[in-house]
């Protein structure tokens, strides 16, 4: 969405400051009694409207969407936010968004790094509603889409049962069945990805967030999530340095592709440069150190991608949903705690 125009917004402070003063003059020719009373009015009064500017809490946002509270919500907006969208245009979007919704459930909460996203879904299945919010509340993005689904992919998960990559306590970036909780989703050979991170006190990293050893989860193993045969591996692709740049030309980066015993596949991707243990035509066991966990390819931050694939026949090689060991289906926000021992 482009801006048209500079969005305008009333404040109610200016007009209850002019109806105060008038009060307070005419508060002269009463009685005591009747001061009072007109005192304790106003006083009520600047107490609602103190109210009704209190900044709206990060959960609430899908319910003040839905009680029309367009102008509260937009004076939270990030002036960057103020620069794409109007509040014309966010008021218009979100009556046409809402009118077929009349509850919202929450989905998934992400706090990390300083800045918290939440996802709610309408009731009708099929909408979704996605806000990131910093620590002083103020809503950086806002999206309301439409869900695309694939409900007959969606269920058809892998044969082969999936340890997690990795060991100990890992978060979910991204993951599960719709765009809002899971970016791969919206690309078939993608779609059913997992990106993990590792999290302590609500950040990814303690230090420079421009350098790669910053990141709890840099260097850490990772782990064959099945047995089989290696397939492919790749090393000697650099980490990407500074954080935040990436490598579209090798998007997978320095990655192992493992062949198991029914034709699936796995893949693990983004490891260290120079970290991969194993080469074509190894066999692995479930939980064997395969690499460490890295920032190479298209990456812009150290953590681990897995994905699942049909065998190579089938279904151009597709992407599948994973089966994991205790038939859990994480999604983002989730800790997941990886015991693979080989």
């Amino acid at each position: 969405m482009k801006k048209s125009k500079a969005g305008h917004i009333s404040h109610p402070g200016a007009i209850i400051i002019t109806a105060f003063t008038c009060m307070l003059i005419l508060a002269s020719c009463i009685s005591d009694g009747e001061r009072n009373k007109e005192a304790n009015s106003v006083t009520a009064q600047k107490e609602e409207i103190k109210d009704s500017l209190k900044r709206i809490g990060g959960e609430d946002i899908a319910t003040a969407l839905l009680a029309g509270e367009y102008e509260r919500l937009y004076t939270q907006f990030s002036n960057p936010l103020k620069d794409v969208v109007t509040l014309k245009d966010f008021r218009s979007m979100g009556q046409d968004f809402v009118s077929d919704i009349h509850s919202f459930k929450l989905t998934s909460k992400l706090q990390l790094n300083g800045q918290e996203s939440i996802v709610w879904d309408g009731q009708t299945g099929n909408k979704g509603l996605t806000a990131a919010i910093d620590e002083k509340g103020t809503i950086n993005g806002i999206q309301i889409i439409q869900h695309s689904s694939y409900p007959q992919t969606d269920e058809a998960y892998s044969k082969t049962e999936f340890h997690f990559p990795f060991q100990g306590e890992w978060l979910v970036f991204w993951g599960g069945k719709n765009t809002f909780i899971n970016y791969h989703y919206e690309y078939e050979p993608v779609r059913y990805a997992y990106d993990f991170v590792v999290e302590k006190n609500s950040y990814s990293y303690e230090g420079d967030p421009t350098v790669n050893e910053s990141y709890y989860a840099f260097d850490e193993d990772v782990l064959a999530p099945a047995e089989g045969v290696v397939a492919a591996a790749v090393d000697g692709i650099l980490d990407n340095d500074p954080v935040g740049t990436v490598n579209e030309d090798q998007p997978a980066g320095n990655m192992v592709t493992i062949r198991h015993s029914n034709g699936e596949y796995s893949t693990i991707a983004h490891l260290k440069k120079g970290s991969v243990t194993v080469k074509t035509g190894d066999t692995v066991a479930a939980g064997q150190l395969i690499g460490k966990c890295g920032n190479s390819g298209n990456s812009t931050e150290p953590h681990i991608h897995f994905q699942a694939s049909a065998p190579a026949d089938e279904a151009n090689h597709a992407t599948i949903p994973i089966l994991f060991k205790d038939h859990i289906q994480p999604i983002r926000g989730d800790k997941v705690t990886g015991s693979i021992h080989s």
